[in-house]
C-alpha cells in the first residue's frame, strides 16, 4: 500500500532524515538521537499542561497529545518526536475497562483469565478501532504539522506489543513476573492463541493508523517480554508480534528513485536473549535496553541490523564527566552496526533535569 503523496516520507520531508535513514541501515553525517519517554514528567511544561487531566484523557485530547509530543523537540532539539500515547489506549478505545492509576500504571477493571473471558473480549471486532481511533489520527496530523514548523523532524508512531497488552489484560495491572499470563499460555494454549491474535490485530491497526496519519517510523514496545524464555517467546509470542508489525510493513513510498518501506523498530525490556527473534518479527531496527552492552547485542544480531540505544537512564543523574564517558562508550560500541540511533536503554526517569538531555543532544550533534 502506497502512502499518500502528502505524507512526510512521500513528500521528501523526512525520507532523508538521519533518523529514518539510520533505521534503514544508512549512516549519515550526524548520529541521530532521541529519548524514550522524552515527552512527559521530566518537563515542567508537561506538568503544567497536564495539571488536573487524567493520563488517558490527555492521550485522547488531540490538541494536548500533540502539544506534549512537540515539547521535547522544541526544548532538546532531538532528531525525532515519539507520539505521546500509552500502550492501553487502543484497549480503552475498544471499550475495555482500563485506567492508568498514578504511581501504579494501567489497571483493568475485569482481568481476562479464563477461556470464557478471553472469548468475550475477542468477540469485539478490532476493526472497530479504525473508527474509534479518530482522536489519535487528529493528534498525529496536528503533530506532523507542528513538526513541519520545527524543521520537518520525523514522528515515530508508538504501540505496545501483543504480549505486553495480553499481559496487562490477564494480570489486571503491572506484575513483576507475569505468572498469570504465562500460566494461561500453557494451561489453555487455545485461549492464549486467540488472545494474542486479537491483541496483534488491535495493536497493528493502532500502529498503522499513526503511520497513515503522518508518522515516518513505527516502534513496537514490548515492556514485559523479558519475563519469557526464548522457547516460549518463539512458540507463543513471536507470531503475534510479526502480525502486528506487518500492518506497518505493508506501507511503502518512493524516495531517491526507489521504493522504500516505512521503517519498523522493535524494543523490549530485559530482552537481551530475544534480540534476534524480535528482529525476525519484521523489524528493520532493534532497540537494546541498558542491560546488554551494545556491541554484544550487535554481535547477537549478526552485525547486519541497525540498533537503537542504549544509554543507562540512571547515568542521567551522574556527574557530567561520568555521563559523557558512558555516552562515548555507547557510541563507540554502536559503530559495529550498519547504523545506530542513540537513545536510552529505557525511558527518561521523571526526576531527570531537562537541561541534562538538552546538553547531551547538543554534545552528540557537535561531535557529528
Amino acid at each position: 500500500m502506497r502512502l499518500p503523496s502528502s505524507h512526510p516520507l512521500s513528500a521528501a520531508r523526512t525520507a532523508e532524515s538521519p533518523l529514518v535513514r539510520a533505521y534503514q541501515g544508512v549512516r549519515g553525517d550526524r548520529l541521530p538521537v532521541w529519548f524514550m519517554r522524552q515527552a512527559g514528567r521530566s518537563l515542567p511544561e508537561y506538568r503544567e499542561l497536564r495539571a488536573g487531566t487524567a493520563m488517558l484523557d490527555a492521550c485522547l485530547d488531540p490538541a494536548m497529545a500533540s502539544e506534549i509530543t512537540l515539547q521535547p523537540v522544541r526544548r532538546h532539539g532531538v532528531d525525532a518526536a515519539i507520539f505521546f500515547s500509552d500502550i492501553v489506549v487502543p484497549l480503552k478505545l475498544l471499550g475495555v475497562d482500563v485506567d492508568i492509576v498514578p504511581g501504579r500504571g494501567p489497571v483493568l477493571g475485569s482481568p481476562v483469565r479464563t477461556g470464557a473471558e478471553v472469548a468475550r473480549l475477542t468477540a469485539v471486532d478490532p476493526a472497530v478501532l479504525d473508527t474509534a481511533i479518530a482522536p489519535v489520527v487528529e493528534a498525529v496530523e496536528r503533530t506532523v504539522a507542528g513538526l513541519g514548523e520545527l524543521g520537518d523532524t520525523p514522528l515515530i508512531g508508538f504501540a505496545g506489543a501483543p504480549f505486553t497488552l495480553a499481559a496487562y489484560l490477564v494480570e489486571g495491572g503491572p506484575s513483576k513476573d507475569h505468572i498469570r499470563a504465562r500460566t494461561l499460555m500453557h494451561a489453555d494454549p487455545a485461549a492464549w492463541a486467540d488472545l494474542m491474535s486479537w491483541t496483534a490485530e488491535v495493536t497493528g491497526r493502532f500502529l498503522r493508523a499513526q503511520v497513515l496519519a503522518g508518522a515516518s517510523a513505527a516502534q513496537l514496545f514490548d515492556s514485559w517480554a523479558g519475563s519469557l524464555s526464548l522457547a516460549d517467546y518463539l512458540a507463543h509470542v513471536q507470531p503475534a508480534s510479526t502480525r502486528a508489525l506487518s500492518f506497518a510493513a505493508e506501507l511503502e513510498y518512493d524516495a531517491g528513485g526507489e521504493t522504500r518501506r516505512v521503517p519498523r523498530v522493535h524494543f523490549g525490556v530485559g530482552t537481551g536473549e530475544l534480540l534476534p527473534s524480535m528482529r525476525d518479527c519484521g523489524a528493520d531496527a532493534v532497540g537494546v535496553d541498558y542491560r546488554t552492552p551494545l556491541d554484544v547485542a550487535i554481535d547477537r544480531l549478526g552485525g547486519s541490523t541497525p540498533v537503537q540505544g542504549n544509554i543507562d537512564p540512571a547515568l542521567l543523574a551522574a556527574p557530567p564527566a561520568v555521563l559523557d564517558a558512558h555516552v562515548d562508550d555507547v557510541i563507540r560500541r554502536g559503530q559495529a552496526a550498519p547504523a545506530h540511533v542513540l537513545n536510552l536503554g529505557h525511558g527518561v526517569p521523571p526526576e531527570t533535569d531537562p537541561a541534562v538531555l538538552t546538553r547531551l543532544v547538543r554534545r552528540v550533534h557537535d561531535r557529528g
